[in-house]
């Protein structure tokens, strides 16, 4: 009887870890590493009427560090395989969920990247899009006391959505 049970097991154990295989990458990134080995970023300046002079190097530095963190490309300054340019197009203050009394509740803040993605051996996947989040605070908040923590959250968003467009293929 055990060794029915022993066999019956083994077997089941086999067919199991044999039958299936399951292939994922942690990363996200679906890259073809055989033709693609570069990336190079232009700095993205900060073409917005409203500015906070910070948010242009926040962005710059996670939008690399992403790149440096979850793919194997190398970066380089110009000319790269994939390359990524573009500016800040929007950083805008509005009001939101106007209460009886004619004043804000909330205040949205919004930023916008207009981005330029190029790939040199992938034409196809070439382009030039504008991405965007947003936060809503307190209107009875100052900016100056939630712009960091907030700026902080959206540009690691907008970094998530040019990484997911560019090399995710999602």
């Amino acid at each position: 009887m055990r060794n029915i049970i022993f066999v019956i097991l083994s077997l089941f154990s086999f067919v199991c870890f044999t039958a299936c295989s399951i292939s994922y990458k942690l990363n996200g990134a679906s890259i073809d590493y055989e033709t693609t080995k570069t990336i190079s970023f232009e700095y993205i300046p900060i073409k917005a009427a409203m500015v906070y002079a910070p948010l242009a190097v926040l962005f710059n530095d996670e939008l690399q560090a992403k790149y440096a963190n979850q793919t194997k490309l190398e970066q380089q300054k110009v000319d790269g395989d994939l390359q990524i340019s573009g500016a800040i197009t929007g950083y805008s203050l509005t009001p939101q969920a106007v209460k009886q009394d004619s004043y804000a509740a909330e205040t949205r803040l919004t930023i916008k990247v207009k981005i330029k993605f190029v790939n040199k051996y992938n034409k196809a996947e070439n382009f030039e899009k504008e991405f965007s989040a947003y936060r809503d605070f307190e209107a009875t908040q100052m900016i100056t006391d939630v712009q960091d923590g907030l700026c902080d959250e959206m540009v690691k968003e907008l970094v998530e959505q040019i990484f997911n467009a560019t090399v995710a293929n999602w």
